[in-house]
């Protein structure tokens, strides 16, 4: 069977912010045939700024600019699976959620507790639960109530170092969280509503050997990659059906890792639905892999399809596939820039 070559077109470089470029969020109620048409990007120039795309010219516009809540670097961001509700993590300790109110952005509610710089955000998949995390190693469970109010739910501290990232399971209220103690936590709610760490995935599991920067699922929710400062990338599985069944835990198994395809920190990972995972990193690259059909079920194999070096002047930091059955990716650098790219056979 012949291989399929691949492309990654530069389709729009954003220009706007005047510091790095920390990450981006796709809007998943914008647009048409579940392709975005909005997304928002945070930075070291402490502002968020939303981007919708034009309708007839299909370029991306920055629409505005929030730039009058955080004090700090805004390091995440976040939409509510409606699409109404951005919430943003700053250095500056706080999250803001800013509600969508006639394509005006309104802040809303300023969520407050953790003792420093706030890392990430993540919402749940129905919206009724929102994480964060922080340099303080705890990670803050809030409950979504009526009227726009929050309440903390659960303070969870089971990390020795700084939270770099948290992410909730894409089906399940089951959250993970990456850290610079290496680790990737696990955490569920048992029957008396409190929350509690089911698993650890550690470097005796087969886990990393230093910081974890970011995870990321498979569109079945039953697979879910890492990436670390250690330059490797994991997959990991489990049995969906008995993920979280009444008090049995189905935990994550180590299924393969890929090596030697960054040359420093590998700081993003985005796995998208059709299957294609990519990577952003410190070497300013940013690289594809899929499923070998050489492997199997229990023990899989992954390859590269496309390395794409001096994807950015700058360490890339993020990487996200936009949602639905598109191949359009953005990444986000340290040299201030938003790149929207295609990817596409080469012809």
């Amino acid at each position: 069977m012949m291989e399929i070559e691949w492309e990654l077109i530069e389709l729009q470089r954003l220009r706007g912010h005047t510091d790095r470029v920390w990450s981006m969020a796709w809007n998943p109620s914008s647009g048409v045939a579940g392709i975005p048409t909005m997304f928002a990007s945070c930075s070291g120039d402490k502002t968020v700024r939303i981007w919708e795309q034009n309708s007839s010219s299909s370029s991306w516009e920055c629409k505005a600019v929030l730039d009058e809540t955080h004090t700090r670097t805004v390091r995440s961001c976040s939409w509510s699976p409606s699409g109404n509700l951005l919430a943003t993590a700053s250095f500056d300790g706080t999250t803001a959620i800013w509600e969508n109110v006639g394509d005006d952005f309104e802040c809303i509610s300023t969520l407050e507790g953790h003792d420093s710089e706030v890392k990430s955000v993540s919402w749940n998949a129905s919206g009724s639960l929102l994480a964060t995390c922080s340099r303080d190693k705890s990670v803050w469970i809030w409950e979504v109530l009526p009227g726009n109010e929050f309440n903390c739910a659960s303070v969870l501290q089971a990390h020795t170092q700084d939270v770099k990232m948290v992410q909730w399971h894409p089906t399940l209220d089951i959250l993970f969280s990456c850290s610079y103690d290496n680790t990737v936590k696990v955490w569920a709610e048992d029957g008396d509503d409190d929350w509690h760490c089911v698993q650890t995935i550690n470097e005796a599991n087969n886990g990393h050997s230093s910081t974890v920067w970011s995870l990321s699922f498979n569109a079945d929710g039953n697979r879910m990659v890492t990436c670390s400062d250690d330059l490797t990338i994991k997959i990991w599985g489990t049995d969906p059906k008995k993920l979280l069944s009444g008090d049995e835990y189905s935990p994550w198994s180590h299924l393969c890792t890929l090596s030697g395809y960054h040359g420093r920190t590998i700081f993003s990972v985005g796995w998208s639905r059709e299957g294609i995972i990519v990577t952003g990193a410190g070497d300013d690259a940013i690289r594809l892999f899929v499923e070998d059909e050489n492997g199997s079920v229990d023990e899989p194999s992954y390859k590269m399809i496309l390395r794409k070096e001096k994807a950015h002047d700058m360490d890339v930091n993020s990487v996200q596939w936009c949602p639905g059955e598109t191949r359009l990716l953005a990444s986000t650098s340290d040299d201030g820039t938003i790149k929207i790219w295609q990817l596409q056979p080469v012809t």
